[in-house]
């Protein structure tokens, strides 16, 4: 990673995603290179007669979960770290926001992943298609999450 890099963390309110964001924060810190937060949400959708229909109301409840998100992540930061909103699917929308970052970093896996797997889907498509290196923190209470 080249010094003073762009650091993309990926946020989505699991303990996992915290343990990233402490991660990254600490190396932004130690490179002095900028750390950016960025919240995927998207509208859900239903099966209806007419096929896939997003419901408007509960597309708006995502976007204002994630924004909550990503304030609760600048204000537990403890370096400056610049908010990010993106819509889509995670993947490839976490993807897109790392072009041009020297690191992408992850929790191992987010609110939709069953307890007992070792990685997300999310972290996976990252992992073979990101355009920057991917780390990947995996929440561990037996010690502190540092780089």
């Amino acid at each position: 990673m080249q010094p003073h890099g762009l650091i993309v963390v990926g946020v989505d309110g699991s303990a996992p995603a915290r343990a990233a964001v402490r991660w990254a924060a600490r190396l932004a810190g130690l490179t002095g290179g900028p750390l950016e937060a960025v919240a995927v949400w998207d509208f859900p959708c239903l099966l209806g007669e007419h096929g896939l229909v997003p419901p408007a109301l509960d597309g708006f409840e995502s976007e204002r979960r994630a924004a909550e998100i990503l304030a609760e992540t600048a204000g537990a930061c403890t370096v400056p770290v610049r908010r990010r909103l993106r819509t889509g699917p995670p993947g490839p929308a976490l993807v897109a926001a790392a072009t041009g970052a020297a690191l992408l970093v992850l929790g191992n896996r987010g609110h939709g992943t069953p307890p007992d797997a070792p990685l997300g889907t999310v972290a996976q498509y990252c992992l073979h298609h990101a355009p920057c290196p991917v780390v990947i923190v995996r929440r561990d209470q037996s010690r502190e999450d540092r780089p």
